[in-house]
């Protein structure tokens, strides 16, 4: 019998998440059972992921660049990919201003509207804590970026998914050093790494076993946390204009695949749909780096040397969907309070500071609302009113959150391909499973 493909599964896990998590709604008990001894699932299966994250980008990169032969194929590399990156979040944020122009979503809310969402979130811990990160960036310096992405101790970076960018600058300079010691003596450190690399890539073969079951458990555990509904619905306009953004961005992904690499777009969207709906079901890019590189690689071809830099630096700076986002986001907010700021030239700020934003955000769930706090406060948006500009959206954040880190990582797949071609390294798929390498009886 033929075996069901990995995104069918995830779907179908996907689906009976959404229906428990309705269930369960409708009894008293049924959010603390989904709680207690559901939601745990989802939890380990995350953890699994980001624990494996860190030594995977370390394996992986520095075999790739070591492998390389020639410094300067990784400059030609490392370009590629910052311009590429660049110019598709650049391409996302003009999508969603244009989208939210047209469609004016913060037209469609009502008076009462507003002030039933401030005296729900407006005083919202979660909401101040957004706030208050925001505002420690606001006091960091032009080109503090730079110094946060040099460690000053390696094993401390490697044990906080937050500081990956350290991660990643730490293992370049390696591979690169690597590049310029004698192949002889450079050689047991290069197996060591191959080695490291390949355990590490069975171990997501592994952990994904688990999958159907984990986002079963995250998107009951989702729906059980949902608050008000009529809430929902009154931001329904806004929801649309986002998600058809999105969808756009989507679009956009398809042609440069087809156009510039010459691959089928449902074969790409075929590949690399089992990252895409753990990318949903976690809103974690970092966590679903694993998964990312695993489908890139191994599913639709693309050397690791390419892949090992693309990918982690693509889940670090590269945030199309959190982007549009940004875009959609805040001109709604005006739209609702502060229709005067509503001025070409305070777009161009959204543009600009909502790319800035993006590199070195956290690729992690709740990132996108503190740029956005950056982004609205660029424009000189008043203080007084951002708490409820944030409560105006914070009902429907988390779905969207799960959306747009989908596109993130399709994003991140979509630029590792173009590059991967432009550099002569798009290959076959050579898939392997867990159990390859285990003894048949």
């Amino acid at each position: 019998m033929k075996k069901v493909a990995l995104h069918w599964k995830i779907l179908i896990g996907m689906f009976l998440g959404v229906v428990l998590g309705f269930v369960m709604l409708q009894f008293s008990w049924g959010k603390n059972i989904v709680e207690d001894w559901i939601g745990p699932i989802g939890v380990i299966f995350v953890r699994m992921l980001k624990l494996i994250a860190i030594p995977l980008i370390i394996a992986s990169l520095i075999k790739g660049i070591s492998d390389l032969k020639d410094i300067s194929k990784f400059k030609s590399i490392g370009i590629k990919t910052i311009v590429v990156y660049i110019n598709t979040t650049i391409l996302a944020i003009a999508i969603g201003l244009v989208i939210v122009n047209l469609a004016k979503p913060g037209e469609g809310i009502s008076q009462d509207t507003i002030v039933r969402l401030k005296k729900t979130y407006a005083s919202n811990v979660k909401i101040q804590e957004r706030i208050y990160e925001a505002n420690k960036e606001q006091e960091r310096g032009p080109l503090q970026f730079l110094v946060d992405m040099v460690p000053d101790n390696a094993f401390k970076a490697m044990t906080n998914n937050k500081m990956m960018l350290q991660v990643i600058f730490f293992s370049i300079f390696l591979g690169i050093s690597m590049l310029l010691v004698p192949e002889k003596q450079v050689k047991p450190l290069k197996l060591f790494f191959e080695a490291l690399n390949s355990v590490v890539l069975k171990m997501v073969d592994l952990i994904m076993l688990l999958a159907p079951i984990a986002v079963l458990s995250l998107l009951a555990t989702v729906i059980v946390n949902t608050n008000d509904t009529t809430v929902l619905f009154a931001l329904l306009r806004y929801v649309g204009v986002v998600v058809m953004g999105l969808l756009l961005m989507i679009v956009f992904y398809l042609i440069f695949v087809a156009v510039y690499t010459k691959k089928s777009p449902i074969w790409f969207l075929k590949q690399i749909a089992p990252a895409q709906l753990l990318a949903f079901s976690t809103s974690s890019s970092a966590a679903t780096l694993p998964v990312t590189m695993e489908r890139v690689e191994e599913h639709i071809g693309v050397d690791k040397e390419i892949s090992s830099f693309v990918l982690p630096v693509g889940a670090t700076i590269n945030m199309d969907g959190t982007s549009l986002y940004q875009a959609v986001a805040s001109v709604f907010i005006i739209q609702v309070l502060w229709p005067e700021g509503l001025v070409f030239s305070n777009q161009l700020i959204i543009v600009l500071t909502a790319l800035m934003a993006s590199i070195g955000s956290a690729a992690v769930p709740g990132a996108g609302m503190v740029m956005l706090v950056l982004v609205l406060d660029a424009i000189g948006f008043p203080k007084e009113l951002l708490p409820i500009g944030l409560a105006l959206i914070f009902a429907v954040d988390r779905p969207l959150d799960m959306l747009r880190t989908s596109i993130n990582v399709t994003g991140d797949a979509c630029v590792s391909m173009l590059v991967a071609k432009s550099e002569g390294k798009l290959g076959e798929p050579h898939v392997q499973n867990w159990d390859d390498d285990y003894p048949q009886k």
